[in-house]
């Protein structure tokens, strides 16, 4: 089993206007073995086809730059790099994020290309499984959940390979306990 450790970015505004539809801007994943081999690092900028200016805020928050995006391919491109970068015809795969929102928003952005999410469904959520592991009462955030295992955040927060690769460490530590 391969297990694809994975994060993503999305358009975002102060507030959330009720208008605004949001779009992946940035997709990051590790591929790992069950003993904790890392065989490579996905990181790929989408340029968002319906809100291609990205906010202050959400520059602010990720740090990715305006010229990051312009640069960048569309949505459909860089999903079609990642499913190949998987392997998804080939490889027996799961796909592991922390908490539902980038499975759940991949696969209706995918939708709404007309692109297939089959692929999406072998999927983990670390965050509720990790939860669940720590008899927590609710769900902490990624950086939180590093501190308690003794983890230092690396990289930079909300930004997706970082994310992706910090989020790799814990489900490594606990590769025994996920429930596929």
């Amino acid at each position: 089993m391969i297990y694809i450790v994975y994060d993503i970015e999305a358009t975002c505004w102060k507030g959330s206007p009720p208008s605004m539809i949001q779009e992946t801007i940035e997709i990051g994943a590790v591929k790992c073995t069950y003993f904790g081999e890392n065989l490579g690092e996905f990181s790929r900028f989408i340029k968002p086809k319906y809100n291609p200016e990205l906010s202050l805020f959400c520059r602010q928050l990720t740090k990715i730059e305006q010229h990051n995006i312009d640069r960048a391919n569309g949505f459909e491109s860089v999903i079609y790099d990642f499913m190949d970068w998987i392997d998804i015809y080939n490889e027996n795969y799961m796909l592991c994020s922390w908490g539902d929102f980038d499975r759940i928003h991949l696969t209706s952005e995918s939708e709404s290309y007309d692109l297939e999410t089959d692929w999406l469904q072998q999927h983990i959520n670390v965050k509720s499984q990790y939860r669940d592991l720590r008899k927590m009462d609710r769900a902490k955030g990624l950086s939180k959940a590093l501190s308690l295992e003794g983890f230092e955040f690396t990289g930079t927060p909300h930004r997706a390979i970082s994310d992706a690769q910090n989020l790799a460490k814990i489900f490594l530590k606990h590769v025994d306990m996920w429930q596929v």
